[in-house]
């Protein structure tokens, strides 16, 4: 059986054009246009002898990035008309030096069609003058009064969803798009419609729900997620940190991004932040990017009284520049003085805030040593941080 493949690729796409984006068959999906799934099925069906695209006149620079050249079967594009119905009567005009023996009309908009879908539908083609793909219905319908109300259910027996690839025997569906044209008939909703009014026995060809149109963005969203439902898988990745640092002179203290006033200050190059000194290890551990003092050196004077924000925000755009993403932190502040409680809050908002994580993700805490060590005798802060990382493996 010779059967030529018309994908229809004519339109526009009012959403798409309103949001200054391509019309959606040339939209990308899991790394190729839309478009090219949908030739790349039909290429791989040894039924089909011929594929020809019809396009928008203006399209013709998107449909030559976006064609498979890999494709032995695909023909020159055809230009479309006005509405769909008259870009499927110009490409099936197209096809007449070729004369097949059937046609299948197929929409660009629909990449998920499986070559087995599109051999069902040849295979009917077979004992029928037209084939539809095309699904049950398994919703309740119901009839809107008009008001926004419901006026009765319509009962869902016998009632099918249309899809494509429409097939038909080729002269006959040719004749009956020319007969409607002559006619002034523009309102028919598909190719099956066009042959219900020509007197062509159409038979339904049961076909997935996965075979359906793209419209919206959501749509295409959605498509991305069924053609790559394995992205994106996630490693955890753990790191931990600790600083410490001694007191001075002075009349505050910098904790967790926060300015504590104190009758001592900490010694530092920048503004001695411990806890996030400490965070900012943990986070370059979780993705095995060294510590700070490599990426901010003590020794270079550009980061004299920096505020230690700044370590933690690097620190965090590299992880997001790996695609990865933190899931929470973990603070310990180690002390004898200032008293941590009143500004736990404060400082878990602006750890937060530096990482673009919601606060719940923050955990700050404060302990004593009970009087043992430097921290119990006052001579200094220490801290301790653990943060959770998930990278795309």
């Amino acid at each position: 059986m010779t059967a030529a493949a018309l994908i229809v690729a004519a339109g526009r796409g009012a959403r798409a054009a309103r949001d200054g984006l391509a019309p959606k068959q040339y939209a990308p999906l899991a790394g190729r246009p839309v478009l090219a799934h949908a030739i790349a099925a039909f290429e791989a069906c040894p039924g089909i002898s011929s594929i020809t695209v019809v396009i928008h006149p203006d399209d013709r620079d998107l449909y030559a990035a976006s064609a498979p050249k890999s494709a032995s079967k695909l023909k020159p594009p055809v230009p479309g008309g006005a509405t769909r119905q008259d870009s499927v009567r110009l490409g099936l005009a197209s096809l007449e030096r070729e004369a097949p023996r059937h046609v299948l009309i197929h929409d660009a908009a629909r990449p998920f069609v499986a070559p087995e879908t599109i051999a069902r539908v040849l295979a009917a083609l077979e004992t029928h003058e037209g084939a539809l793909a095309a699904e049950p219905l398994a919703d309740t319908l119901k009839r809107d009064r008009g008001d926004g109300t419901v006026s009765e259910t319509v009962p869902r027996a016998g009632l099918w969803k249309a899809q494509t690839p429409q097939g038909f025997r080729y002269a006959p569906i040719l004749a009956a798009h020319g007969r409607a044209a002559a006619q002034g008939r523009t309102d028919f909703t598909d190719d099956a419609a066009i042959a219900e009014w020509a007197g062509i026995a159409v038979t339904l060809v049961e076909s997935p729900s996965r075979n359906f149109k793209l419209t919206t963005q959501e749509d295409l969203i959605m498509a991305e997620q069924l053609l790559r439902p394995e992205a994106p898988l996630w490693e955890p990745r753990t790191g931990t940190g600790f600083d410490v640092h001694a007191f001075c002179e002075g009349d505050h203290v910098w904790l967790g991004g926060v300015r504590i006033p104190h009758d001592r200050g900490l010694l530092g190059h920048s503004d001695a932040d411990a806890p996030l000194h400490a965070l900012t290890d943990a986070l370059l551990g979780a993705i095995g990017d060294g510590d700070i003092g490599q990426h901010f050196p003590p020794s270079d004077p550009a980061w004299k009284g920096a505020r230690s924000r700044v370590f933690v925000e690097d620190a965090a755009a590299r992880i997001a520049k790996r695609g990865g993403r933190i899931t929470n932190v973990d603070v310990t502040i180690l002390c004898e003085a200032p008293r941590i409680g009143p500004h736990r809050d404060a400082i878990r908002n602006a750890i937060a805030d530096m990482l673009g994580i919601e606060v719940t993700r923050v955990a700050v805490k404060a302990t004593t040593t009970e009087q043992l060590g430097f921290t119990g005798r006052k001579e200094g802060i220490a801290a301790l941080a653990s943060a959770t990382v998930l990278l795309p493996a």
